[in-house]
């Protein structure tokens, strides 16, 4: 798997480029702010369907146009493959599959298996648990459709649930027969998506605690540990117990859209308790073991992204990510950097063949 060409159309600050990639290892490089991250966000786009960075597809438009056209060329098992994402103003977003268009984004998602490590991943940690779902959500969807579409139609029960919660309270009236119709829907939803990210992170979890102690040497104690109600009991038992609570609030206050991924050091939340550097450690071990898992689950090599990452980590970190690039542990790469005279001496090192975009 490696993207072979990408032509960029009015994506963000990149009025119009187009891109052959080496098979193995592709730098951008330059000062802040000439769009190398913007290179490496289109390459995700065409992953993902959307931005990593910018949630709002309309702002990806870049400044004073009406659309953005991202089109990719990859090679998938000997054949090609030609993605194409392109948003015009005032109507929805389209993803092109060798000319077709998906229905759903969701069919397109793990098509393409991609990683990204970026200054970004912070936000893991320092950000609401949503964040943290997401991650999970998203590493499981990559090999998982169903999973996806579960999701999906959990969220929306939930939302319906919350709109008749609110109608309630409006309306000063109160059905019990018709909320339980939620109520079961949402077990039976929830339930199955309680068990696939149990079972995820059973796998998950040894393969996290692996890269963790190679990075750091094995010098520090951390720990992923999920944290969810459906640990203790059913979500019918679940929306009994709380039913004075979510009327007052008018929304649905428990079940697998509250799930959290605790990350700790020393048994406490890396957040408070861990340094700058044991952060990073944590969240570089933590997006290796997504590439790992995919891999083992695609079958695969996914592409990955390292966005500005020799520039946020020391010295020891950086020789780590090496070795595993000379050991051919990746597949394609791509990384961006402000200094083009520092990522080439380091890429040098790895003996693989490599491409240096100056921007």
């Amino acid at each position: 798997m490696y993207l072979r060409n990408l032509s960029l159309l009015n994506y963000k600050n990149i009025a119009e480029a187009n891109y052959e990639f080496d098979p193995k290892i592709n730098c951008f490089t330059g000062k802040n702010g000439v769009g190398k991250t913007n290179v490496l966000d289109a390459i995700y786009h065409l992953a993902y369907g959307k931005s990593y960075f910018n949630p709002l597809a309309v702002q990806n438009i870049k400044h004073g146009e009406e659309f953005f056209v991202i089109d990719g060329i990859f090679e998938k098992e000997g054949r090609k493959e030609q993605i194409v994402c392109s948003l015009k103003k005032g109507m929805k977003k389209v993803l092109k599959r060798n000319g077709k268009i998906y229905d759903k984004f969701s069919e397109h998602v793990g098509f393409i298996p991609l990683v990204i490590i970026s200054p970004s991943d912070n936000d893991l940690i320092v950000e609401g648990s949503e964040t943290r779902r997401k991650f999970i959500d998203t590493v499981i969807s990559q090999q998982d459709s169903s999973y996806l579409q579960e999701l999906i139609n959990y969220q929306k029960v939930v939302a319906q649930r919350n709109a008749l919660l609110k109608y309630f309270a409006l309306n000063h009236k109160f059905d019990k027969d018709t909320l339980s119709i939620y109520n079961e829907q949402l077990d039976g939803l929830g339930h199955g998506l309680f068990e696939k990210r149990k079972q995820f992170l059973e796998d998950f979890i040894p393969i996290f605690n692996k890269h963790h102690q190679q990075i750091t040497n094995s010098a520090e104690n951390v720990s992923l540990v999920y944290d969810s109600h459906l640990h203790a009991k059913r979500l019918l038992t679940l929306f009994d117990e709380s039913l004075q609570r979510d009327r007052v609030l008018q929304y649905t206050s428990v079940g697998i859209h509250k799930d959290d991924l605790l990350f700790e050091i020393d048994g406490h939340p890396i957040k408070k308790f861990g340094s700058q550097g044991q952060q990073k450690s944590f969240l570089i071990a933590l997006k290796l073991a997504q590439f790992e898992f995919i891999k083992k689950q695609s079958g695969v090599l996914p592409i990955l992204l390292f966005d500005d990452i020799f520039d946020k980590l020391d010295e020891t970190r950086v020789s780590k990510i090496v070795q595993m690039i000379d050991d051919k542990v990746f597949g394609q790469i791509f990384i961006s950097d402000t200094h083009s005279e520092r990522t080439e001496a380091i890429i040098k090192t790895t003996h693989q063949s490599y491409t240096i975009f100056n921007m």
